[in-house]
């Protein structure tokens, strides 16, 4: 399953309805938690790592991190090979996959992050919140049924899990 939305009322009642008490959560973009001990209060006997790298997420993480032990918080860019090669190594399996990169803004680097994460660690669902992919998704039509039911694009197969996503250090938003 893979759920596209925007409101952030409609992302946290995903959370909620999804999330599972075992499941292991990979959160990208927590900011300063929110979200986060949403998750954690749902996930209380599973595993939730919580990705992020602005400076204003390190200090709120770290209380969370007191309230939740198995939260593990990362400060470092979803873009970069290295977390996302630290996180697949970490952890056994994934069955929540949550992408907030900016709500509504990047729908590209959204969706590429998405695909290599979602390649690499096969969850079993999948919510995404950005405005540009569900104003696209709406507006999309097409003919052809590919179809994944997992969280992840098991329609592409392997096809994104490149050696390394060197193309990501590249990206820049002063573009």
């Amino acid at each position: 399953m893979i759920k596209i939305v925007y409101d952030i009322k409609i992302y946290r009642e995903n959370i909620k309805r999804i999330i599972e008490k075992d499941d292991v959560v990979v959160e990208l973009g927590c900011h300063v938690g929110n979200s986060t001990r949403m998750i954690a209060e749902k996930a209380f006997q599973g595993k939730l790592i919580a990705i992020d790298n602005s400076p204003e997420a390190l200090p709120c993480m770290n209380k969370l991190m007191v309230d939740y032990p198995y939260l593990e918080f990362i400060n470092a860019d979803v873009r970069l090979h290295e977390t996302l090669e630290y996180v697949f190594k970490k952890i056994k399996r994934c069955d929540v996959l949550l992408i907030d990169l900016g709500g509504g803004y990047h729908p590209d680097t959204t969706f590429k992050v998405y695909f290599i994460w979602s390649s690499a660690l096969k969850p079993k669902k999948t919510i995404i919140r950005n405005r540009g992919l569900v104003d696209f998704v709406l507006s999309s039509q097409t003919e052809e049924i590919i179809s994944s039911t997992e969280g992840w694009l098991e329609s592409s197969g392997d096809a994104g899990i490149p050696p390394s996503i060197k193309e990501f250090k590249l990206w820049s938003n002063k573009l």
